[in-house]
């Protein structure tokens, strides 16, 4: 299966995660379960943004034909992207 695929896999799952999430708050679950759950997606998004990161990267690298300054610019551009995310 290719990392696409695998992307689009993680992300169908986080967006069920979150519909339960909905229904926990929805009906006054536990807190710690709400806490618990939201734990869970924030580590299910940050597994998916490496693999993002991951096929971008190697699309620029791998599949990008520009001179080595473009190729600079643009792995640092995605990487200054996906840093902002963190903060």
């Amino acid at each position: 299966m290719d990392n696409k695929r695998i992307l689009q896999r993680r992300l169908k799952k986080i967006e069920g995660q979150i519909r339960g999430l909905q229904k926990m708050i929805e009906f006054d679950r536990d807190c710690e379960e709400i806490l618990t759950q939201f734990a869970s997606i924030n580590g299910a998004l940050k597994s998916a943004s490496l693999l993002l990161l991951k096929i971008y990267l190697n699309k620029c690298i791998v599949q990008s034909k520009n001179s080595n300054d473009t190729l600079e610019k643009d792995i640092e551009k995605i990487l200054n992207i996906y840093i902002s995310t963190l903060i």
